[in-house]
């Protein structure tokens, strides 16, 4: 006869689980409010209330990927085949402890694999959206900034991949038939050359005239860019500290693929617009380089939209990423992301009503958080 506990010792064991997010929420609010004058438009996020909400939730779920490992019951493949398809709260006999949102069709324990699953989520959503970032800013600046040729060229790109409706070009990208072949090397070997592009023009515009600056400068950008790069695109780390699995790859390089031409049409026409401000013309009257101009006026004052962006655009990565997990294509079938986890459970919630909640309530809130932080800047940058 199986045993349960109680709704209540549920929900006080999962909040006594949680107790390294709590605590480093509670160090990092308050440090960041005691410091809030001094953090721009971080600490102005103190003044809104949305943005504040926003804040804690999306720092609840990178808290919990970091301590997932101290949060979790058990391991998130580890099955109980006694347990398959219960409901939360079962209690294992061999190990007494409490299965807390049940157990799925494997027998294994929902609460782990939820905790778990957001390590997959952090990584993937904001690491891609950032080298998105990067290759939408390295074409936009020039793009919006020169105009003409350039301008139609890139224009043109962009708009040939915007043609495709987003998820059939993710479902085509992701495809097992597209991961055996040279795409995704390619692809993650194209884009990810752009940081160190970025970084090294960055660097160059601004400390041309100090050679040994500028030397150590450059040094350090190709050895850490050449080492992440090693990692990224050939999991050739020495270090073994970054490295990506084929699908992963093929994921990170279709997420980026996919959104460095929006990313590029907000660069190009930001830059348009502050490119016609009165402190672009004295640093073209001071005779400032191109490059300079670009990402030393232009760029600074553009981050209010591009960071509010940036929040909306993680958001709708992890939904497209749970998307894929539900079609089959993400991660490996035992892995606990959330996408994955729906699709496994959803045949069986006539079973147990609750078994595909746990996953779909944690990808909703990311995603609320997101939308709520974006809300809370876009509200804040637009006083600057």
């Amino acid at each position: 006869m199986l045993e349960y506990i109680g709704f209540f010792d549920i929900w006080a064991t999962v909040t006594a689980r949680f107790w390294p997010v709590w605590l480093s929420l509670a160090v990092i609010l308050g440090a960041s409010y005691h410091f809030r004058r001094s953090l721009n438009l971080y600490g102005r996020l103190f003044d809104s209330r949305i943005g504040m909400v926003g804040l804690v939730i999306v720092l609840f779920w990178i808290l919990t990927a970091i301590f997932a490992d101290v949060v979790a019951m058990f391991d998130p493949l580890q099955q109980f085949a006694m347990l398959k398809r219960k409901a939360p709260g079962v209690i294992d006999a061999e190990t007494g402890k409490a299965l807390l949102f049940g157990a799925d069709n494997l027998g294994r324990d929902l609460f782990s694999r939820m905790v778990h699953g957001s390590r997959f989520v952090l990584v993937i959503a904001p690491a891609a959206t950032l080298f998105a970032f990067i290759v939408g800013i390295t074409i936009g600046l020039p793009a919006g900034y020169y105009g003409g040729k350039i301008d139609a060229f890139m224009s043109f790109l962009a708009n040939l991949v915007l043609a495709f409706p987003v998820i059939l070009l993710f479902y085509l990208l992701v495809t097992p038939g597209i991961r055996e072949t040279p795409i995704p090397i390619a692809m993650a070997g194209f884009f990810f050359i752009f940081p160190i592009i970025f970084f090294g023009v960055l660097f160059y515009s601004r400390y041309a005239t100090r050679p040994a600056l500028l030397a150590v400068q450059l040094v350090g950008t190709f050895l850490v860019g050449g080492w992440l790069y090693s990692g990224l695109v050939f999991n050739a780390d020495p270090l073994r500290i970054i490295t990506l699995a084929p699908n992963e790859l093929n994921i990170f390089a279709s997420v980026v693929f996919v959104n460095s031409p929006t990313v590029f049409r907000i660069v190009r026409g930001i830059t348009m617009d502050i490119k016609t401000r009165d402190y672009v013309a004295a640093a073209q009257t001071r005779g400032e380089n191109a490059w300079y101009i670009m990402l030393w006026e232009i760029l600074p004052n553009a981050r209010g939209p591009l960071i509010v962006d940036a929040c909306l655009r993680i958001g709708y990565t992890t939904i497209l990423l749970g998307t894929l997990g539900f079609f089959g294509l993400g991660l490996a079938p035992e892995s606990p992301d959330w996408g994955s986890m729906i699709n496994q459970t959803r045949a069986f919630i006539r079973i147990v009503p609750t078994i595909a909640l746990p996953p779909t309530l944690a990808l909703a809130m990311f995603v609320l958080g997101l939308n709520l932080l974006a809300d809370g800047l876009r509200e804040q940058s637009l006083k600057d």
